[in-house]
C-alpha cells in the first residue's frame, strides 16, 4: 500500500524513525488554508517545490474551480513545474458530473486524475468510464452516514485491475488502516501526526520492558 501525507504544511512532512516510507503528499483547499497558504496557483507551485526539497516523489493537488479553462491553465502550468522537478503529479477533482469539463481538461493536459468524495457504486463505475487514475472515498463520512463501508471498499478494490485505484482518504484509525491493507486498497492518506503515533505501540514497549527486566534479573 502507498501512503500519502494529508497535509500542506511542509514542516509536518519530516517523519521520525519507525515510520514507513511515504509516496508523497496530498492536499485540498481546506488543508492548504490550514497551512496558512492561499488556494492559488503560485502557492501550488510552491508546494511542488517543497515536495521536491523534501525528497518525496509525488504530490496530489485538488483544483478549486470547475471552470475548464482555469483547470486547463493550472494543469498545464503545474505539469511543466512537476516535469522540471521530476515529480509525479496527480490532480484531484470532485466526483460529480458538474466537474466533467474540468476533468476532461486536466486529462487532455496529460495528467492523471483523482476523483474525490466517491460515495456509491454508480459513481465508481462512472469514474471508471472516465479513465480516472484514483478514486478517493471519505471512509469516516460514509461510516457516519450509516453506509456499508467495507462492501463498498471491496467493490473499489475489485475494479482496481482495470479501473481506478482505491485511495482511501483521511484515515484516522489504525484499525481502519489495517482493514484497508487486508482488503487490498492501493493507497491511503493520513495525517502525519497519526503516522508518527502509530510508529510505536504501548504493547511493543511493554514487551521490550519485560525482556530487559528479565535479562537483568537473569544476571542478578
Amino acid at each position: 500500500m502507498k501512503l500519502y501525507l494529508d497535509s500542506a504544511d511542509a514542516q509536518a512532512w519530516r517523519l521520525p524513525a519507525g515510520c514507513p516510507p511515504v509516496q508523497g503528499v496530498t492536499t485540498n483547499p481546506t488543508l492548504v488554508r490550514q497551512a496558512g497558504l492561499p488556494v492559488s496557483l503560485p502557492a501550488y507551485l510552491g508546494l511542488l517545490q517543497a515536495v521536491a526539497d523534501q525528497g518525496l516523489p509525488e504530490l496530489m493537488l485538488q483544483l478549486p474551480s470547475a471552470d475548464p479553462a482555469q483547470a486547463s491553465d493550472w494543469a498545464q502550468t503545474l505539469r511543466e513545474q512537476a516535469q522540471r522537478l521530476q515529480l509525479g503529479l496527480t490532480l484531484k477533482l470532485p466526483c460529480h458530473p458538474d466537474w466533467s469539463p474540468a476533468i476532461v481538461a486536466v486529462q487532455q493536459c496529460g495528467l492523471p486524475v483523482l476523483l474525490t468524495g466517491l460515495s456509491n457504486p454508480v459513481q465508481l463505475l462512472w469514474a471508471r468510464s472516465l479513465g480516472a487514475a484514483y478514486v478517493a472515498p471519505y471512509i469516516g463520512r460514509l461510516a457516519a452516514d450509516g453506509r456499508d463501508v467495507w462492501s463498498f471498499m471491496q467493490a473499489c478494490v475489485a475494479v482496481q485491475a482495470a479501473g481506478p485505484a482505491l485511495l482511501a482518504a483521511s484515515i484516522k484509525s489504525a484499525d481502519v488502516l489495517t482493514r484497508l491493507i487486508a482488503c487490498g486498497a492501493a493507497a491511503a492518506t493520513l495525517p502525519p501526526a497519526n503516522l508518527v503515533v502509530w510508529a510505536s505501540d504501548r504493547l511493543t514497549d511493554a514487551a521490550i520492558e519485560q525482556f530487559e527486566r528479565d535479562s537483568r534479573d537473569s544476571l542478578g
